[in-house]
């Protein structure tokens, strides 16, 4: 059985801040130092887009573009939780923010890369 649940979503004007924390717990792959951990986010309209990544094994850290210098992924192992630190919000961030788990060998950004998913958290940023 799999568990990935999502935390810290909220409304926040441009500029602002918000923490997203992602609690994983899969039953066949226990260990948090041994996966790959995304997020991804979708705005109304558009598709689901990877916007980080880290992978818990080298500590690799991918990043969409659109969120570098400004988004940091990082994780606590010893809580099994993976956060995504957004800051200089902007308007354009809007959208339900998901967390998943992935496959190893897949591209980090595409869905079909995923294991689990999340029931995602909105983040609504205002101008």
């Amino acid at each position: 059985q799999s568990q990935v649940a999502e935390s810290g979503g909220g409304s926040v004007q441009a500029g602002g801040s918000l923490r997203l924390s992602c609690v994983v717990s899969e039953a066949m792959f226990p260990d948090l130092s041994s996966k790959r951990v995304a997020w991804f986010r979708q705005a109304p309209g558009k598709e689901r887009e990877g916007v980080a990544c880290i992978n818990s094994a080298d500590g690799l850290l991918r990043y969409a573009d659109s969120v570098k210098g400004r988004f940091t992924i990082s994780q606590d192992s010893s809580k099994n939780t993976v956060y995504l630190q957004m800051n200089s919000l902007k308007p354009d961030d809007t959208a339900m923010y998901y967390c998943a788990t992935l496959w190893f060998g897949g591209e980090w950004n595409d869905p079909p890369s995923v294991r689990s998913w999340g029931q995602g958290t909105q983040v609504t940023v205002s101008s």
